[in-house]
């Protein structure tokens, strides 16, 4: 296997750790052993365990985005923004391990400018994509982001399944 296909093995299983254990709370050797590497080797594939984290949380949010963009492919307006509120619904409902580590993601940035940084970075380009696909106001981007944020705590806290009755009632 090359390199950048045990990158690549890597940054998924970094994914699966930090879903589990958070950034502080999970080992770069445990990384390692689910990768079947030495953690020299890991350090080797990537300099520091926040790169690794900061690099799936960027394979975390290309998944989002990859589900978005083909929901939406041939939407635009409204139909597009429905079309990626259902895509997106459906990923953090059937796709626990992404959700749970996009938590621990908000959970690190709290704490360390440099994840800070890329959640940042990386809310502010989905929301110029939503807006850029969609043709729609700030305001409607904004209360789109905001339900699906909404919809992470629903499904963190077991409550998925109320979700749609959620968003219905209050008119989302």
């Amino acid at each position: 296997m090359s390199a950048a296909e045990r990158r690549e093995v890597a940054v998924a299983a970094a994914l699966t750790e930090f879903a589990d254990g958070g950034y502080v709370g999970t080992s770069t050797e445990a990384i390692a052993r689910r990768v079947g590497v030495s953690q020299p080797y890991l350090f080797r594939l990537f300099p520091s365990k926040k790169a690794l984290f900061i690099a799936a949380w960027q394979r975390g949010c290309e998944r989002i985005e990859e589900a978005m963009g083909r929901a939406a492919e041939d939407k635009e307006g409204a139909d597009a923004l429905e079309a990626m509120g259902a895509a997106y619904q459906n990923l953090v409902t059937t796709d626990m391990e992404l959700l749970r580590f996009q938590l621990q993601g908000w959970a690190a940035s709290c704490a360390d400018e440099d994840i800070q940084r890329a959640t940042r970075e990386w809310m502010l380009r989905t929301f110029r994509w939503i807006k850029q696909h969609t043709g729609l106001p700030n305001e409607e981007v904004m209360r789109f982001v905001a339900t699906g944020m909404m919809l992470n705590v629903l499904s963190a806290t077991g409550l998925s399944d109320e979700a749609g009755k959620w968003t219905d009632a209050l008119d989302m």
